[in-house]
């Protein structure tokens, strides 16, 4: 959206033509690469630009998609990439950032702004296993301007180290609690802060917790009133959902 801002400012004060603002307008609000449809509208409609899942999506393709993102805003973010897909972002773009464990990459704009939330979005996980749900979460809220702390390994089998903790999740403005097992982490977080808490079940679990069904199931019948749960291995969906919130508290 600033660069659009940007554009009708020069036009105005007569330093860019029409003619030359209608150049760089060409591809808006869509980029028609043929296998993608990369959409510049999106900042004026939800405040930040086209996230990328590399899911399911070559190389080639990705790289296409994120030329059209940076050529237009400077930045981009991938998520759910595989080894190959990260070796050739980072050839094709040295600038980025790459997360072999929340497995993203991420080109932030150069200067990057300083984060647009009216505060920190903490970031809690139940054990070190689900760190890659976390850190995907943690990309996200960053790539959407988000301020973003992290508390890990804090479960409900040493409860005693999240209740330590109270003050550090209380000092925040939204709560994601990433979390697999028996899914309780959430529930206990709920019930000890006034804010948002977001909860993220993972598929981190024995046989009996379904991929992530049974921690998803326990985050929805939590008794601790104002959870709100998204969907399992969901780190982007919490990290959206919690900029959302950041921006208009």
């Amino acid at each position: 959206m600033d660069d659009i801002r940007r554009l009708l400012q020069e036009v105005a004060e007569r330093a860019l033509s029409p003619d030359a603002a209608a150049v760089r307008l060409r591809h808006f609000p869509i980029d028609d690469l043929g296998h993608a449809q990369v959409d510049h509208l999106r900042p004026l409609l939800q405040g930040h630009q086209e996230i990328v899942l590399g899911q399911g999506k070559t190389p080639a393709q990705v790289i296409q998609i994120c030329e059209s993102l940076a050529t237009r805003s400077g930045s981009f973010l991938v998520t759910r990439t595989d080894g190959a897909m990260r070796s050739a972002l980072g050839e094709r773009f040295p600038r980025v950032e790459i997360s072999v464990i929340g497995r993203t990459v991420f080109l932030a704009p150069d200067p990057e702004p300083p984060p647009s939330g009216r505060g920190t979005i903490l970031i809690v996980t139940a054990g070190t296993s689900d760190l890659p749900v976390a850190e995907e979460a943690a990309a996200c809220a960053r790539a959407l301007g988000q301020r973003v702390d992290r508390l890990n390994d804090v479960g409900v089998a040493g409860i005693h180290r999240v209740l330590s903790r109270a003050e550090a999740l209380r000092s925040a403005s939204v709560v994601i609690v990433v979390a697999g097992m028996d899914g309780a982490l959430p529930s206990v977080v709920g019930g000890l802060v006034d804010i948002p808490v977001i909860a993220v079940p993972t598929s981190v679990g024995y046989g009996a917790s379904f991929g992530g069904v049974a921690a998803l199931l326990a985050m929805l019948n939590s008794c601790a009133s104002g959870v709100l749960v998204v969907n399992i291995d969901n780190g982007f969906g919490a990290a959206a959902a919690a900029a959302r919130i950041n921006r208009v508290s």
